[in-house]
């Protein structure tokens, strides 16, 4: 079968059993100007406002791949509105509309890119911090306990392995590094030096109350959150809770029927990507390779399967 698409359409396209679903690789507004392209969002300046788009992008290694998940950035969209709303409460968000009729008229045109995938949110004052809460040890918490039994300066019990559930959540904050690629870990008298003290205890209070209700809810899914990072920042009205929260690019969502600790765990993100990228003993330099058909299919139906069992819904591409 031929498939020929029209000039100009954007990204690329998956066909899957006569279905096609499009690939957003880079979204294109016309004249509305943009600010800057993440590794996944591209970021646009409305009026007063700022409008983010989730592309369809993948990353690992610190590369964006040469090809996309066919409807990432709607599914990472979409659970960022569920969490949004179920932690409104513990913090207001930098939410302002979500549909694409209810964004400014010069949005309109470019629906067939948005809808779904894009928010228009506050303009805000973002602290130079993330806001890491662990409740597990893995990643660069494991890395850090093996050689000091402790993770950003606090003192870990002795006998931990890799998957461990820690005695209670811990705050873990991060620093960006100067090329923008890796978050540096650093411990909590560091975040008072870099933002003062009144505002670190703020943050990670909000941090702590914001894990343990999401760890809570996704207990009850059959998940376990292993740890997520936030980011936070000021508006007029004071701190809101801000970018993407609580997704399978920035949480560790495990299986909690196969958590075993003493190795990697079961988990619901590009966990694929990664032992792909291995097997075929990429470099990690660029250019980044393209993903297999069946990569990208096992990949996204992680995706969709973190959505529903998240939410309790089957999200539709």
């Amino acid at each position: 079968m031929e498939v020929v698409f029209p000039a100009g359409f954007p990204g690329n396209c998956f066909i899957r059993e006569a279905t096609i679903v499009s690939v957003l690789l880079k979204s294109n507004l016309g004249a509305i100007p943009l600010l800057g392209r993440g590794k996944v969002r591209d970021l646009y300046s409305v009026g007063n406002d700022l409008l983010l788009v989730a592309s369809d992008r993948i990353s690992a290694f610190d590369h964006v791949l040469g090809s996309g998940i066919p409807g990432k950035g709607k599914i990472l969209t979409q659970i960022s509105l569920f969490w949004f709303d179920l932690l409104q409460d513990i913090v207001p968000n930098h939410l302002i509309a979500t549909r694409v009729a209810d964004f400014p008229a010069e949005l309109h045109p470019y629906a067939d890119q948005l809808e779904g995938r894009s928010m228009l949110v506050k303009r805000a004052q973002m602290f130079p911090v993330e806001c890491v809460a662990r409740g597990y040890l893995a990643g660069s918490g494991w890395k850090e306990y093996q050689q000091a039994r402790t993770v950003c300066g606090i003192a870990l019990p002795e006998g931990l392995l890799d998957g461990s559930q820690l005695p209670q959540a811990i705050f873990t904050p991060a620093t960006k590094s100067q090329d923008g690629e890796h978050d540096e870990n650093i411990a909590f008298d560091g975040v008072v030096k870099v933002i003062g003290e009144a505002d670190a205890a703020e943050l990670r209070r909000l941090t702590l109350a914001l894990y343990n209700r999401a760890a809570a809810h996704a207990e009850k899914c059959g998940l376990i959150l292993a740890d997520t990072k936030f980011e936070f920042g000021r508006t007029d009205q004071g701190i809101v809770l801000g970018d993407e929260v609580l997704t399978p690019d920035s949480s560790r969502f495990w299986d909690a029927k196969l958590w075993k600790p003493g190795g990697a765990q079961a988990s619901f993100d590009k966990q694929f990507v990664r032992d792909y990228l291995e097997a075929i003993r990429w470099n990690k330099q660029a250019p980044a390779p393209a993903l297999p058909d069946d990569v990208v299919e096992r990949t996204q139906a992680k995706y969709l399967e973190a959505y529903r069992l998240l939410t309790g819904s089957a999200l539709v591409l």
